[in-house]
């Protein structure tokens, strides 16, 4: 495994990884856990919207909607021109999500030394994510987000996914940048499916 990531992490130099997900699928853990083996950063769009949207203490995203286009491209983007970010790979966690967005980001990624060379996307049902959820909600676990406490909020941020980031992976896809990793495991699992599937890119 860790010659696997050695590699990975020489084909990936500054450049960047992007992954995607269902609500609860694991996306910033797996993020994390992956940026820590190649020595990189995570930047993870849900996490710096909700930052902004507690720093001008507006809530955009209370309703499950995706946060519209311009001020995503406002509030995001510049992080890819951070100069404390410069000299490192970065993994994505959710770049992009509005079909429409993907160009913009991947020149944005390009241009500032973090070019996108693949797209994650962990694979698990919506049945298992709601599954999920229910058992976080039973728990009552500190650290579920506000708009996961309202499964009508979550079924919406479920088909925000559907119809508006699902043709983004399929741009992905197309640009043969797409892997697929089963979601449905435990967290170790996930990530030892994702490293050997990278390296099985890297190598291809």
């Amino acid at each position: 495994m860790e010659d696997k990531i050695a590699t990975i992490k020489r084909w990936l130099g500054t450049g960047s990884i992007n992954i995607f997900g269902f609500p609860m699928s694991g996306k910033d853990t797996q993020g994390v856990k992956l940026a820590e083996a190649v020595g990189g950063k995570l930047l993870s769009s849900g996490i710096i919207i909700r930052a902004k949207e507690a720093e001008i203490h507006k809530n955009l995203t209370g309703s499950g909607d995706l946060i519209p286009t311009d001020i995503f491209y406002e509030w995001v983007l510049p992080y890819f021109e951070r100069e404390d970010l410069k000299r490192y790979p970065l993994i994505l966690s959710s770049i992009g999500r509005w079909f429409g967005e993907e160009d913009t980001v991947l020149e944005t990624a390009e241009k500032t030394g973090h070019p996108i060379k693949a797209a994650v996307l962990l694979n698990i049902s919506e049945a298992d994510v709601i599954s999920r959820l229910e058992k976080l909600q039973i728990l009552n676990d500190r650290g579920l987000r506000q708009d996961d406490k309202d499964m009508d909020v979550f079924k919406n941020r479920l088909e925000e996914f559907r119809v508006k980031t699902m043709p983004v992976l399929e741009h992905y896809k197309k640009l043969g940048l797409l892997i697929n990793v089963n979601g449905d495991q435990s967290r170790e699992e996930v990530f030892k499916e994702m490293v050997n599937k990278l390296y099985d890119f890297v190598q291809s």
